[in-house]
């Protein structure tokens, strides 16, 4: 277990909370040092973690706490995990998301809402964070729930204006269709393998046993039971990443304020 594991997405999430409420009373200078520096910090500690993972090789667990807890039916704790894959994307969300927060300083200097802004990218890299070291599929959907809500608040930052409205709600729209997609394979996942725990779903043993199962399906006819649950998580990563059919919010998306588009479609959730 290594406590460490849980600053990574808090110490952002600090900064959402600082900001958001207490910003137009700090002053821009405070924001900045707290906007900006908690993710340098947070990128400092995925910086140890990543460094621990190549030289010592061993993975780290965060065990975290009781969650959902249903007797008998189902045990989903809030723990993180940090492997290989986790490891690179922390590295990427928190060292490319605190340069995207230092140029923003300047790109929003006199801008209405400063202090909003800022909160915005804080919670967008928390929400991030949580998506890659979520320790369970569910915990996961939370970041990824986060994310789609957070590109909804940054795309349509300027709501002043009705297009920019339009091209954030389209975003949302479009995410959701993705996402209900991915919410039946999170729910295929707990009837077949009775856990949401990222270690069963990937164990060889439990998908060999679960190979032969079909579902019937409209349209599709007998479909294996993992193949469904692959196609419905790979029609949500479709709608996150802005690809065919599920591509048509991401043009209008760059509405929002331009390191939003940096940070949001070029470095982490199309990502």
């Amino acid at each position: 277990m290594d406590i460490n594991l849980l600053w990574i997405p808090l110490l952002p999430f600090l900064g959402f909370l600082i900001t958001g409420m207490l910003g137009k009373k700090i002053g821009n200078k405070s924001v900045n040092a707290i906007a900006c520096g908690l993710p340098i910090l947070s990128f400092v500690i995925s910086y140890a973690a990543w460094s621990r993972l190549v030289y010592e090789g061993t993975e780290l667990h965060w065990s975290g706490f009781p969650w959902i807890w249903i007797e008998g039916l189902v045990e989903i704790p809030f723990a993180l995990h940090l492997d290989g894959i986790a490891a690179v994307m922390c590295m990427v969300i928190t060292g490319v998301g605190s340069l995207i927060h230092l140029y923003s300083i300047g790109y929003m200097k006199g801008d209405p809402g400063y202090h909003r802004y800022f909160a915005y990218l804080n919670l967008f890299t928390t929400f991030m964070l949580i998506l890659v070291l979520g320790d369970n599929l569910l915990l996961m959907f939370i970041g990824w729930e986060g994310v789609g809500l957070c590109s909804y608040l940054l795309i349509g930052f300027w709501y002043e204006e009705d297009a920019n409205c339009a091209a954030g709600k389209k975003a949302f729209i479009m995410n959701r269709v993705g996402d209900f997609a991915f919410l039946l394979g999170i729910f295929l996942c707990l009837a077949h393998f009775g856990s949401l725990d990222m270690s069963t779903l990937t164990d060889a043993t439990a998908i060999s046993a679960l190979s032969a199962e079909t579902l019937s399906v409209p349209l599709l006819g007998s479909v294996s039971v993992i193949s469904m649950i692959v196609l419905l998580l790979f029609i949500g990563a479709t709608g996150k990443s802005a690809q065919i059919p599920l591509y048509v919010w991401l043009p209008d998306a760059m509405a929002g304020p331009t390191p939003v588009s940096a940070l949001i479609h070029a470095a982490t959730m199309v990502t």
